[in-house]
C-alpha cells in the first residue's frame, strides 16, 4: 500500500502536536509539520518553520513540499476580537492551500479543525445538544469564512474536505492559547504549593453545568479516520469524548491528585489574580526540578476565566459521526487523571 503524506498546519498547538505524533507512529503515513516555531520536542516528522500569514513565504517554502495527500489544518491566529480573527485566519488557509495545490496533484483531502464556537458557545447559552446543521451564530467567526472558502474552492476538484468541531480539547502543548489541561495543572500545582484547598475559580453555575471534553490523541485518531473514510467526504462532524461531565463531580478527584482538600466555589478573575504568580512558579519549578517552562507558556488565564465561567450547558451531539461509523469513546474523568499524571511523569508539574 502506498504511503499517504500528511501536512499538519499549526503543528505545535494542542491538536497539531497530537496529530503529528499520532500519524508519525503509523506505518502508512509520512508526516510534514508546519508552524511558526521550531518543535520543542523530538519528532520523526519533517518540519518547516513557516508563517502562514506570509503568502510569499508560503509559496517559497511549499514549493519543495511535494505530493501531499492529506492536509490537517489546525492553525489558529488569535486576535483581540472575534471580528478581527476572520480576515487573518482566512488568509492563512488560503495562503497554504493555494501554494500547496501546484505541487500536490495527488491531494485527496483537506480537513479543518474548528470547534463548537461554530454554534456560538463562546458568547452565551445556545441550543444544546448542538447538531452540525444548526443555524450559524450572528457573532463573527472565522470558522464560517474558512469553510465557505474551502467548499467553494473544492467544487469540481478531485479532492474532498471535512471540518471537525471538537470542544474542550485536552493535551499538552507549550504556548497554546486554549490549553485547558495545563491551566488546570498549573492552577492545582500552585494551590497545593501554597497549602490551599483546590477551590473552583469560576462561576457557581459553571461548577454544576454540563460540559464536554475531547482528548487530543483521541481527536487525532478520529481526524485520520474521517479524512480517509469515503462516506465522510465534504461533511462537518462534532467530535468529542462522547460523554458529559460536571466540574463539581470531577473537582474532588482533581484535589486528590494534587494532594490538597477540595474547596468550594470562589469566583476569581484569574487574569488578575495569577498575574504575579510567575515568580512563584519559578520557585515551584526549582524546588521540584521541573522542565524549563514559564507559567505564561503553560496557562492562558484569559481563556481560563472563560472556561470556568460558562454557567450554561456545553453539549454537542455526536450522532452524525456515530452513524458514519466512528463509535469510539473516552471516559473524561479517566482522561483528565491520566493526562495530569503524564505531566507529572514528564516533570512539567510536581
Amino acid at each position: 500500500m502506498a504511503k499517504k503524506t500528511a501536512l499538519v498546519a499549526g503543528a505545535l498547538g494542542v491538536v497539531g502536536r497530537a496529530t503529528m505524533t499520532y500519524l508519525s507512529g503509523l506505518d502508512d503515513w509520512n508526516v510534514i509539520g508546519v508552524s511558526r516555531r521550531a518543535p520543542d520536542f523530538k519528532t520523526d516528522a519533517r518540519f518547516h518553520q513557516l508563517d502562514l500569514t506570509d503568502a510569499d513565504a508560503c509559496r517559497t517554502v511549499l514549493r519543495d513540499v511535494r505530493d501531499v495527500t492529506h492536509v490537517f489544518y489546525c492553525a489558529y491566529a488569535p486576535r483581540p476580537t472575534f471580528a478581527a480573527e476572520v480576515d487573518v485566519n482566512l488568509a492563512m488557509l488560503k495562503n497554504l492551500i493555494t501554494a500547496l495545490l501546484p505541487t500536490s496533484p495527488s491531494l485527496e483531502h483537506v480537513q479543518l479543525v474548528h470547534g463548537s464556537k461554530w454554534y456560538g458557545c463562546h458568547v452565551g447559552p445556545y441550543k444544546t445538544p448542538a447538531k452540525e446543521d444548526d443555524p450559524r451564530s450572528l457573532v463573527p467567526c472565522f470558522y464560517y469564512a474558512q469553510q465557505d472558502w474551502l467548499e467553494a474552492h473544492q467544487r469540481g476538484q478531485s479532492w474532498s474536505w471535512s471540518t471537525l468541531r471538537p470542544h474542550g480539547i485536552c493535551g499538552f502543548a507549550v504556548g497554546s492559547p486554549i490549553s485547558q489541561l495545563t491551566i488546570l495543572a498549573a492552577y492545582g500545582s500552585i494551590c497545593a504549593h501554597l497549602g490551599l484547598p483546590l477551590r473552583f475559580p469560576g462561576k457557581p453555575g459553571a461548577f454544576s453545568a454540563l460540559y464536554q471534553t475531547t482528548e487530543a490523541t483521541f481527536l487525532a485518531e478520529a481526524m485520520g479516520w474521517i479524512a480517509t473514510a469515503p462516506q465522510c467526504a465534504n461533511e462537518a462532524y462534532n467530535v468529542t469524548n462522547g460523554d458529559f461531565i460536571r466540574w463539581e463531580q470531577l473537582w474532588p478527584e482533581f484535589a486528590r491528585f494534587f494532594g490538597t482538600p477540595p474547596g468550594p466555589v470562589q469566583t476569581l478573575n484569574l487574569v488578575s489574580h495569577m498575574a504575579d504568580k510567575g515568580a512563584l512558579w519559578e520557585e515551584i519549578r526549582a524546588k521540584h526540578n521541573l522542565r524549563d517552562y514559564r507559567l505564561e507558556a503553560l496557562a492562558n488565564w484569559s481563556f481560563a476565566d472563560w472556561l470556568y465561567g460558562t454557567d450554561y450547558d456545553i453539549m454537542s451531539s455526536t450522532t452524525k459521526l456515530r452513524q458514519a461509523g466512528w463509535n469510539k469513546v473516552v471516559d473524561s474523568q479517566t482522561m483528565y487523571l491520566k493526562l495530569l499524571q503524564e505531566l507529572r511523569d514528564d516533570a512539567i508539574i510536581p
